[in-house]
């Protein structure tokens, strides 16, 4: 997919290092019961899921339209329980930027431990574009 616009792709070195957290209190729909599972528990596509919105946040205030980001990738380790109820912190790190793909170093907290190490990649890309070649495979 081109990313072909008018409004050039948002440079966005300089972001390297910037961080954002968000807290988030573990409720029933997080729970591993919601995905199959009969342990009520954080369920990890909640916790990848929170990852990535966490990366999103680094970004929020440099990405507008025409541009957007996708997730690509996880390489990530779910680590420890983390029972219903309680708040955990997930804090994610912009660590790279080449060209369009960017790095993140993503880590959650709860009360007691870290649950989450890893790695998620997103793209920016031209929101236009994506959606011209999504409609193109409906």
């Amino acid at each position: 997919m081109s990313d072909t616009t008018t409004t050039p792709r948002p440079v966005l070195d300089s972001l390297v290092g910037s961080s954002a957290t968000r807290h988030h209190v573990v409720g029933p729909r997080d729970s591993a019961t919601a995905w199959e599972n009969d342990v009520d528990v954080l369920a990890t596509p909640v916790l990848l899921w929170l990852g990535e919105v966490t990366a999103m946040d680094v970004l929020r205030e440099e990405i507008a339209a025409p541009w957007m980001t996708l997730g690509l990738n996880h390489d990530s380790a779910h680590v420890a329980p983390t029972p219903v109820g309680e708040e955990i912190t997930v804090t994610a790190t912009l660590t790279g930027v080449d060209g369009k793909i960017l790095t993140f170093s993503v880590e959650a907290r709860d009360s007691r431990a870290v649950i989450l190490r890893g790695v998620h990649g997103r793209a920016v890309v031209n929101r236009d574009a994506f959606v011209r070649k999504l409609a193109e495979r409906a």
